[in-house]
C-alpha cells in the first residue's frame, strides 16, 4: 500500500508548485497567471471555490487586495492539507490502525485586530514584491509589528513564525540576487501566517485530562545551532479501559551551539522526567496529565511516576496495533507534519551505510538515517544489521522510514538498540565520554557567564 500511487497527489502538489512559482516573481503584476488559475481549479469543488476564483482573477489583473490575498493562502493551506489527508489515510490502511475523532476547539484568548491587521499587510506587501523583490527595508518594516505580537501571549505563535520567517529573508537579502529560492518553504510559511492573522484561526485544541499507563515507542531528537527539541512517542492505556492511544510528549530548549550529540540530553533532563523512564525502559503511570485532543501530552512531573519494566518492543507488538491515530488540527495538516509510529520486521536490507532501504513484499522502503541522532548509541551499521524496528513513517514525495530503535543480534543474543537510549544517563563508555566533554563545556560556559555578569 505504501508503494501503489495515490489518486489526485500529483495534481494537488503540482497546483500547489505553479502558485509557488508566482510567488517567486510576486503577485503585484503577475506575469505566469497560470498559477493561479491552478490553485483556484484545485478548490474549485470546494466552500472556497467562489472566493478564490475571484482571488485569482484580482491577481491577476493586478488590483488584488488583502482579502483576495488571504483567500490564496486559504487555498493552498486547503490543498496542502488534503495531500496531508491522503497519504495519513493510506498509512491508516498499510497499518490497520483506527483513526480518532475530530475534537472542538478552543477560541484564542487574545484577539488583537490591530495587530493582527499590522502583520496581514507586512505579509501581502511581501507577496507583492516576491522573493525575488525583497529587500532590507521590506524585511526591516516587520520588525515593529514582531515585537508588538511577542508582547501578547496568545499571538505568540504568529509572532514567532514571522520571527523566523523575517530573520530567513533578512538572511537572503536582496531576492534579485538569489540562485536559488526555497519556494514550497517561504509559501508554506506566508500562507500559514496569512492564516494566522484572521482571527479566531489560532485556536487551539480541546484541552483534557488522562490517566493510566504510558509505554514510551522512542525518542525523535531535533537539533539546531542554538535549540534542541526531545519528541517521546508512546502509547497511553487508559485506565478506564479505553482503546489505547498514540500520544507525544515534547521538551524544547534553547543551547549553545557549543554543546552537541549527547551533551544535550544535559539540557533537556531537568525539563522531562520521561526521559529517564525511556533510557531504564520502564513504563510511566500518570494521573490527570492534561492532554490536548491532538494527542500531545502537556507535560507536568507532579502527574506522573515511574512505572513497571516496559520492552518498547513488546509494546510495539502487542499494543501499538490497536492504538489510536489523533486527529490533526485543520491549519497543522501539512505532509511534512507527518511522523507516525510504527514497528516492522521480517525484512531484507539493501544498499549501504549512506543509502539503507528495507525491503518487503517485493517493494522497497527507503530510510532516513540521516535523522538518526549522534546523541544515542544507535547508527546506520546498527540499522544495517537489524531484524526488527520501531521507526516514524514520513512523507517527501515517497514514504520513508526514521529508526527509532532497532533489534540486532550481538554476540548472539537479540539486543534493541535505541536511538534516545543516553536520554535519562548511560553507563555506556561512548555516551560518558561524550557527557564529559558537554559538562566542560556548559562549566567553562558559565563561567564566562558569570564573568560578563560581574562586569
Amino acid at each position: 500500500m505504501l508503494t501503489d500511487p495515490i489518486a489526485g497527489l500529483d495534481e494537488a502538489l503540482a497546483a500547489i508548485d505553479a502558485f509557488d512559482d508566482v510567488l517567486v516573481a510576486g503577485l503585484l503584476r503577475p506575469q505566469k497567471i497560470a498559477g493561479l488559475t491552478e490553485l483556484a481549479d484545485a478548490v474549485s469543488g470546494s466552500p472556497l471555490a467562489a472566493r478564490v476564483a475571484e482571488a485569482a482573477e484580482k491577481t491577476a489583473a493586478g488590483a488584488a487586495g488583502e482579502e483576495h490575498f488571504v483567500s490564496l493562502a486559504a487555498a493552498r493551506v486547503a490543498v496542502l492539507g488534503s495531500v496531508h489527508d491522503a497519504v495519513l489515510a493510506r498509512i491508516g490502511e498499510a497499518t490497520g490502525r483506527p483513526p480518532g475523532e475530530e475534537s472542538d476547539r478552543q477560541p484564542s484568548e487574545t484577539e488583537s485586530p490591530n495587530l493582527l491587521a499590522a502583520a496581514r499587510s507586512w505579509l501581502s506587501d511581501l507577496a507583492r514584491a516576491g522573493w525575488q523583490g525583497i529587500d532590507h527595508d521590506l524585511i526591516s518594516a516587520s520588525a515593529p509589528v514582531i515585537s508588538a505580537l511577542l508582547a501578547e501571549p496568545g499571538l505568540r505563535r504568529l509572532a514567532v513564525l514571522l520571527d523566523g520567517f523575517a530573520a530567513e529573508l533578512a538572511a537572503s537579502c536582496p531576492g534579485a540576487a538569489l540562485e536559488r529560492v526555497p519556494v514550497r518553504r517561504w509559501g508554506d510559511l506566508w500562507s500559514r501566517g496569512m492564516l494566522l492573522t484572521l482571527p479566531g484561526v489560532a485556536a487551539t485544541p480541546a484541552i483534557g485530562t488522562v490517566t493510566g499507563r504510558l509505554l514510551p515507542l522512542g525518542v525523535d531528537l531535533l537539533e539546531h545551532s542554538t535549540a534542541a527539541q526531545a519528541q517521546v512517542h508512546a502509547v497511553i492505556e487508559p485506565a478506564d479501559g479505553t482503546a489505547p492511544r498514540l500520544v507525544r510528549a515534547s521538551v524544547t530548549v534553547p543551547k549553545p551551539d557549543t554543546i552537541i550529540g549527547a551533551g544535550i540530553w544535559q539540557l533537556l533532563r531537568p525539563h522531562l522526567s520521561l526521559l529517564t523512564a525511556v533510557s531504564e525502559s520502564r513504563s510511566m503511570d500518570l494521573t490527570d496529565m492534561p492532554v490536548t485532543a491532538e494527542g500531545d501530552l502537556l507535560w507536568q512531573d507532579e502527574h506522573a511516576r515511574l512505572g513497571e519494566p516496559a520492552d518498547a518492543f513488546s509494546t510495539a507488538r502487542v499494543v501499538l496495533p490497536k492504538a489510536i491515530t489523533p486527529v490533526v488540527t485543520p491549519l497543522d495538516r501539512h505532509p511534512v507534519r507527518i511522523a507516525v509510529p510504527v514497528f516492522i520486521e521480517g525484512y531484507g536490507i539493501e544498499g549501504d551505510e549512506d543509502t539503507l532501504s528495507f525491503t518487503f513484499a517485493g517493494n522497497q522502503f527507503s530510510l532516513e538515517t540521516d535523522r538518526v541522532p549522534a546523541a544515542g548509541p544507535l547508527t546506520s551499521k546498527a540499522v544495517a544489521g537489524s531484524s526488527a524496528c520501531i521507526g516514524l513513517i514520513r512523507w517527501d514525495g515517497e514514504f520513508r522510514l526514521q529508526p527509532l530503535a532497532v533489534e540486532t543480534t550481538v554476540r548472539k543474543k537479540t539486543t534493541a538498540v535505541h536511538a534516545g537510549a543516553w536520554a535519562g544517563g548511560t553507563t555506556d563508555k561512548a555516551g560518558v565520554k561524550a557527557e564529559k566533554a558537554a559538562t566542560d563545556a556548559a562549566a567553562v560556559l558559565r563561567e564566562r557567564a558569570g564573568r560578563l555578569l560581574r562586569k
